[in-house]
C-alpha cells in the first residue's frame, strides 16, 4: 500500500477510536440499573424525661380586706389569703436526704395613698388553714400569728407578719414527694380606733424554701 494511504488509514482509525471512546464514557449516565433494593431507615425518639421540681403557686395576686368585728378600741379588717399550692413532682430518689420544705410569709407596712401615716406590718396577722395535706400526715399548717395590739395566743406570737412566719411545711420532703398540697389563711388587720381614714396598700410576700 502506498505510504500516503497508510497515513489516511491510521488517521481514520484514530478518529474512529476517539469517537467510540467518547460514546463509551457517556453511556453510564443513561444506563438502567440491573437490580435495585430499598433499605428502610427507622429511629425511635423517646420523650425527654425532665427531673421533678418543687414549686409553689397562688390562686390570686390581691386581697381586699373589709371591716368586720371592730370594737370601740380596735378596728378590724379581714380577708382570706388566696389558696397556695405546693406541688412536688419529684420522686423520692430525687429529694436530698434529710430535706424539708416550708412556705414563709412576711408583709411590708401599709402605705396610705393620701399621705396618711403608714400602718406597720405588725398590725397584720394570719391564721393558716390546711386545705389538703395529703394522706401522710406530714404536711401541716403554721400556727396563728396575731398582731401587736393583741395579747399573745401562743408564746410571743403577737408580732404580726413583720418577719418570715410559717404558712405550711413538712419536715420530710422525701416522704411527701410526688404530691400536691394546698393551704390558705384568714388575714386580719387590727388598728387603733383612731386610725386615719383612706386607702392603704401592703405587699405580702410568700416564699418557698427547702
Amino acid at each position: 500500500m502506498h505510504r500516503s494511504n497508510h497515513r489516511r488509514l491510521f488517521a481514520a482509525v484514530a478518529a474512529s477510536a476517539f469517537f467510540a471512546g467518547s460514546v463509551a464514557l457517556a453511556a453510564p449516565a443513561s444506563a438502567e440499573p440491573v437490580d435495585s433494593t430499598d433499605v428502610r431507615v427507622t429511629v425511635d425518639i423517646e420523650e425527654v424525661e425532665e427531673p421533678g421540681v418543687l414549686a409553689m403557686s397562688i390562686a390570686g395576686d390581691s386581697v381586699a380586706l373589709s371591716e368586720d368585728g371592730s370594737t370601740l378600741l380596735v378596728r378590724q379588717f379581714t380577708g382570706t389569703l388566696p389558696t397556695v399550692t405546693v406541688t412536688d413532682t419529684r420522686t423520692p430518689d430525687e429529694v436530698p436526704e434529710g430535706a424539708a420544705w416550708a412556705v414563709l410569709g412576711n408583709a411590708t407596712d401599709f402605705v396610705g395613698n393620701s399621705g396618711q401615716a403608714p400602718i406597720s406590718a405588725g398590725h397584720l396577722g394570719w391564721k393558716p388553714r390546711l386545705i389538703d395535706g395529703g394522706d401522710t400526715g406530714l404536711v401541716s399548717a403554721g400556727e396563728e400569728v396575731v398582731t401587736v395590739v393583741d395579747e399573745p395566743t401562743q408564746p410571743g406570737n403577737n408580732v404580726g407578719l413583720v418577719d418570715q412566719e410559717l404558712l405550711v411545711s413538712t419536715f420530710d420532703s422525701g416522704a411527701v414527694a410526688g404530691g400536691e398540697y394546698t393551704v390558705d389563711a384568714d388575714l386580719f388587720l387590727r388598728t387603733p380606733a383612731d386610725v386615719a381614714a383612706g386607702s392603704y396598700t401592703s405587699t405580702l410576700t410568700l416564699s418557698l424554701f427547702e
